[in-house]
């Protein structure tokens, strides 16, 4: 639900960062993403938002994988 309500609306907001960094901004719009996620969904705990961050490169990198994998 995040992912769909959330994140556009964030995402629209910092396009003018996101063309700045060239796209590299949408690391720290991920992790913000999964941070909240952690704070709506009971027993999903992460510490910080760098957890937040090296979760959401993570989560990037294995997304990255499996779409070439099942491409």
């Amino acid at each position: 639900m995040v992912n769909t309500l959330v994140r556009p609306i964030f995402s629209f907001f910092t396009f003018p960062l996101q063309l700045l960094t060239l796209g590299l901004f949408t690391l720290v719009i991920n992790g913000a993403m999964l941070a909240l996620t952690a704070k709506l969904v009971p027993g999903f705990f992460i510490r910080g938002f760098s957890s937040a961050f090296v979760g959401a490169l993570v989560l990037s990198i294995i997304s990255l994988i499996l779409t070439h994998i099942f491409k």
